[in-house]
């Protein structure tokens, strides 16, 4: 019977941990609606979320690092058909830059970071500087992301929680006359 209980309860407990990351990183989580590629000085986009409304698709813009908001970036219109649009940039300085699409029913297609690494391109405008070097982008994307203290909390007491229930758990089962 007490056997079964701690099943049930560890089932539970291991479900709601398998849960908690999906949810706490909400949205974010979602595929990226935009695909980006770089080839030399040019960044280019390509999307198929957007509908065109009024003769417009929508807007891409480029962002660097020092760039928070959508209408300080390059901006590009998009163009294409109703599978796919497109939008590019050529003359872009090497540096790490955002890419950002709004379709023209004001909804974000997708964000999207891409390093571009253009030894003989062009200078750089004067409107856009590369983005400081943030290191090695790895993993699923948790490296590139600076965590709110909300976040970090969360994940600390996630940890506490489990080393605290870990503990517990070996000193009853060291005890062979406890369950």
């Amino acid at each position: 019977m007490h056997t079964s209980r701690l099943l049930v309860r560890s089932g539970l407990t291991l479900a709601a941990a398998a849960a908690l990351p999906a949810a706490l990183a909400g949205p974010s989580a979602a595929a990226s609606g935009i695909s980006v590629s770089t080839a030399g000085s040019t960044v280019s986009v390509v999307t198929g979320m957007c509908s065109e409304i009024n003769g417009s698709w929508g807007n891409a813009a480029l962002l660097t690092g020092k760039q928070a908001d959508f209408a300080q970036g390059r901006r590009a219109a998009l163009a294409g058909t109703s599978v796919s649009q497109s939008a590019a940039w050529s003359g872009v300085g090497s540096g790490t830059y955002t890419v950002v699409v709004v379709c023209s029913s004001g909804s974000t297609a997708g964000t999207q970071s891409v390093i571009v690494s253009s030894g003989s391109g062009p200078a750089v405008p004067s409107t856009v500087s590369p983005a400081p070097s943030r290191g090695v982008l790895g993993g699923l994307g948790g490296a590139a992301l600076d965590h709110g203290p909300l976040t970090l909390g969360i994940g600390a007491a996630l940890a506490g929680t489990g080393a605290i229930a870990t503990g517990r758990y070996l000193r009853r089962r060291s005890k062979p006359y406890r369950l």
